[in-house]
């Protein structure tokens, strides 16, 4: 059975590595994590009181400097154990991802002639600037010489995950370029409408 509350388990996943407080959860939510799910602050703080709740994970104060006391979370028995059984689910179904633009497109008859090459430009734009970005951070992490059948468990699955994101941008950027084309034939025809 597939669980609806997803952030927990990625929740718990980050606890799993460390105890980490709300900051340090957040922060991973920028990183490499954010490549492929992402969290608001305000979320994960709900999400949080839930697992305390629910003795999945426990919380102490750590002193850091001489006044500041920081909350610290770390993983219990029961969480370790509901992150495993999530972690061994198999999928009943492949989930659809969330596009935005795939969306204003699915509308496509409401939007002036005029304006959508520029949409498409911007995607363009966009999306290249995190490929750039994504081949930077493989570069950084796996460099062009190491071997991924000589990585570790944690390091494979940063590698698995990143080089998924860099296939995503390069196809969604080919898929941009094909409709463009088509695009600017329809202009040259004046049949956009």
């Amino acid at each position: 059975m597939v669980s609806r509350r997803i952030l927990k388990y990625a929740i718990l996943g980050l606890l799993s590595k460390e105890d980490m407080s709300g900051y340090d959860i957040t922060s991973e939510f920028k990183k490499a994590i954010g490549q492929f799910w992402s969290a608001k602050h305000s979320q994960i703080y709900v999400e949080l009181k839930k697992l305390l709740d629910e003795d999945s994970i426990s919380q102490y104060i750590e002193m850091a400097g001489v006044k500041l006391e920081k909350k610290m979370y770390s993983l219990t028995t029961k969480g370790k154990e509901e992150l495993q059984n999530w972690l061994l689910e198999l999928d009943e179904n492949v989930e659809t991802e969330k596009d935005i633009f795939a969306l204003r497109l699915y509308f496509l008859k409401d939007i002036p002639a005029e304006e959508i090459p520029a949409l498409f430009n911007n995607q363009l734009k966009l999306r290249t600037e995190k490929l750039a970005f994504l081949k930077e951070q493989f570069s950084f992490y796996f460099g062009v010489e190491k071997n991924p059948l000589n990585l570790d468990a944690e390091e494979l699955g940063h590698y698995f995950v990143l080089s998924k994101a860099i296939s995503r941008e390069e196809n969604y950027i080919c898929w941009l370029n094909k409709s463009l084309e088509i695009i600017k034939n329809k202009n040259a025809d004046n049949s956009l409408r």
